[in-house]
């Protein structure tokens, strides 16, 4: 086997055998295989896709390039979340201290931004001192203790995907349902898992931008948990809104630790008290809401994010003075231009507007600015008058702040006619 054959077999649309899928992944892992000729792989099942069994391969080899995880001395059920990303989805970092404190336990393994999307990673990282790269040994310890880790992918649990992972995010191909797939279960499977709560994405500020699209991936994603031991429950939600009033990585923090003190907006705890209600049923756990307010309203929460934070190694006088984080104070308000309803907000445009201040990445070897961002004052549906505030931009760099507002502009579609809110949970699948 040679790798230009099989991209070019795949270019050509014929199927790829186990062995071959294996022979690539363990050579790209192994750095036999450069990225240009790597990117020309993911290009070619991007524009071709795979089959059932070509996905399940691509995961499982995925998943053999390091090693799984034996979790088996915590006897708590072991239930994780994973989201196919959106912008200012910061659900994670609410949902896994919650549904820590409610008795289950959290392994997760998270990524980076992706694309137009925030990482788990980099928002976590904004916190002062705080380590994502823990070692095996250090995360099931931490994981024996408080019952939760928000972690990286290490050297040893799937590698490939790591190396794929960055790889996708400046090459044009994250949005292919195949690799969306191998990707996700190739850690998640890793992890020894009971169960497994997935949030796929649907709108224009997501990967996939259609209904029937997003239904594929979740029963693609279902069909494969189907295979392992892993219970698994898909939730289909809305990402034509940004998610909560904040984007951006220290933002996001804020308004994570905000949603802890029960201060949460409106948008974004809907979605996360639907994950945790199916993260509640997968662990057989009663109580529904009424559990999930009462653990946020006695600070139950809170306390296990600081727990997290102080066993990774982050500053947790965050909690309380906010200042601790790196937030920009340069802070400029993109007004409406004329009166009306909010008809359409472009929000993968606002995505990219925050990678080009410097939040998210176009090279994967860049660096990330973790004060900038931004504060949405309005969503679709929302009535606003001319000259009433739309964004505000936080930013350290004028010249690349100047050159935002004028783009800003044109991702708010203002009409006359009324339009209805979005629903958020367009459907919950198992």
């Amino acid at each position: 086997m040679n790798c230009i054959d099989l991209i070019r077999k795949k270019r050509d649309a014929y199927k790829l055998s186990k062995e071959e899928i294996r022979y690539l992944i363990s050579e790209y892992s192994k750095g036999n295989i450069p990225d240009y000729q790597f990117s020309a792989f993911l290009m070619a099942v991007y524009f071709q896709g795979m089959d059932f069994q070509e996905t399940t391969n691509l995961m499982q080899a995925m998943m053999d390039s390091g090693k799984s995880l034996d979790l088996s001395n915590i006897k708590k059920p072991k239930i994780d979340k994973h989201s196919t990303g959106g912008v200012g989805d910061k659900v994670s970092l609410i949902l896994a201290p919650l549904m820590a404190s409610c008795g289950i336990c959290v392994p997760m393994i998270s990524g980076r931004g992706l694309g137009h999307t925030g990482g788990t990673l980099d928002k976590l990282e904004s916190i002062p001192g705080f380590k994502t790269n823990l070692s095996i040994k250090q995360f099931k310890c931490q994981l024996k203790k408080i019952g939760v880790a928000m972690i990286g992918q290490t050297i040893e649990i799937a590698p490939a995907d790591k190396k794929m992972y960055a790889l996708r995010d400046v090459t044009a191909t994250v949005d292919s349902i195949p690799l969306i797939s191998a990707s996700i279960m190739s850690k998640k499977l890793a992890e020894d898992l009971d169960g497994l709560v997935l949030d796929i994405k649907l709108g224009n500020g997501a990967f996939i931008k259609d209904y029937k699209k997003a239904k594929e991936l979740a029963q693609t994603m279902i069909q494969i948990s189907k295979r392992s031991s892993v219970k698994v429950i898909t939730i289909l939600t809305d990402m034509n809104n940004p998610l909560g009033n904040y984007t951006g990585n220290s933002l996001e923090i804020i308004e994570t630790i905000e949603a802890l003190k029960g201060r949460g907006p409106e948008d974004l705890m809907e979605i996360t008290f639907a994950l945790a209600k199916a993260m509640l049923k997968l662990a057989k756990i009663k109580g529904g809401k009424k559990l999930l307010e009462k653990k946020i309203a006695s600070g139950g929460a809170l306390n296990k994010f600081k727990e997290i934070i102080h066993y990774q190694g982050g500053d947790v006088r965050v909690i309380e003075d906010y200042s601790r984080l790196p937030v920009a104070r340069n802070r400029i308000k993109v007004k409406a231009q004329k009166t009306g309803y909010i008809n359409h907000i472009n929000t993968f445009d606002i995505g990219m507007l925050l990678v080009q201040l410097g939040g998210g990445r176009f090279k994967k070897e860049e660096k990330i600015d973790p004060s900038c961002g931004f504060r949405i004052y309005k969503k679709i549906g929302d009535y606003v008058k001319k000259g009433e505030c739309l964004v505000k931009i936080f930013c350290d760099n004028r010249s690349k702040t100047r050159s935002v507002v004028k783009q800003m502009h044109d991702v708010f579609t203002i009409k006359t006619k009324f339009c209805r809110r979005k629903t958020l949970i367009r459907e919950i699948l198992h």
